[in-house]
């Protein structure tokens, strides 16, 4: 090979390298972004078709903009009211269920007794178990026991499978939780419930914040428990799951954006929140 032909393809092979050392350096970049973009893909597409003016009763072809299905969110029949439903028992479930899982996991992680060992697995088998086997379960023992069906039902069955979850979040925070800081305050004349008041709950109350929160997504959201055992009541997921057989109706993208978009300003805010706490950190 001539010294003229390795001059030119020299540069070539160096590009070459310098764009396989760029693609090195930036695949996890790209592979996160269109993993990201794949995500998000349908949740756009559910916020762009909240503008939507379809001809039909189906809104799933690109008709028009318009802000009416903002306007008139409830013009739908039965939508406020299962929204309002799912509301309310996403809010009570989440509380209780937070205040069950804080005193098991309290329970589990300072105390020995017996049956803990099937205590933690009984935890978990809410966790483990279809979301059906729960549901069913759960209408064979309201069947058994003659309970009407209807809020307090669904109330029961969505604390049932929201406990696990709080029991999971707050005994991640307790098994780092430093005991001294409670022997501290005990020594300092504190008894235990003004150790608990004082101490422990400020430093768990993150844990129990996050326990609150994913408890009320995963309650607003559920549906397959809910449809056991919801008897004539009717929840935003069943509402949907009934609408999207006749006819998807704009104003439940209207309901799922709004959602969503709560969920990102809370997210944001939290982010936030905790930035400009480090950074008080630090500066102290």
């Amino acid at each position: 090979m001539s010294s003229a032909t390795m001059a030119e393809r020299r540069p070539l092979e160096n590009t070459l390298a310098r764009v396989w050392a760029l693609i090195k350096h930036h695949v996890l970049t790209v592979y996160s972004l269109l993993a990201f973009v794949y995500l998000m893909l349908p949740i756009g597409v559910v916020i762009a078709f909240s503008f939507n003016n379809p001809k039909g009763r189906f809104n799933y072809v690109w008709s028009g903009f318009t802000l009416d299905n903002w306007k008139n969110w409830d013009g739908v029949p039965g939508l406020r009211s299962a929204m309002v439903l799912s509301l309310e028992i996403a809010f009570l479930a989440s509380l209780i269920a937070a205040a069950l899982g804080m005193l098991i996991a309290l329970a589990l992680v300072r105390y020995g007794f017996r049956g803990r060992g099937a205590t933690n697995l009984l935890i978990f088998l809410p966790l483990s178990s279809p979301e059906i086997v729960l549901g069913a379960s759960l209408l064979t023992l309201f069947l058994n026991l003659k309970v009407v069906f209807g809020f307090w039902t669904i109330l029961i069955a969505h604390v049932m499978f929201c406990i696990s979850f709080a029991v999971v979040t707050i005994k991640a925070r307790l098994i780092g939780f430093d005991r001294h800081l409670e022997e501290a305050a005990m020594d300092l004349g504190a008894n235990e419930w003004a150790t608990f008041r004082k101490v422990t709950l400020p430093l768990i109350a993150p844990a129990i914040l996050a326990a609150l929160l994913l408890c009320f997504a995963i309650s607003i959201d559920d549906f397959v428990v809910t449809y056991f055992n919801a008897g004539p009541r009717t929840t935003f997921p069943l509402f949907v799951w009934g609408a999207a057989r006749i006819g998807a109706p704009p104003q439940v993208n209207v309901i799922g954006t709004v959602i969503f978009g709560v969920a990102v300003i809370g997210m944001v805010a939290n982010v936030l929140v905790q930035m400009r706490r480090e950074r008080a950190a630090a500066a102290a």
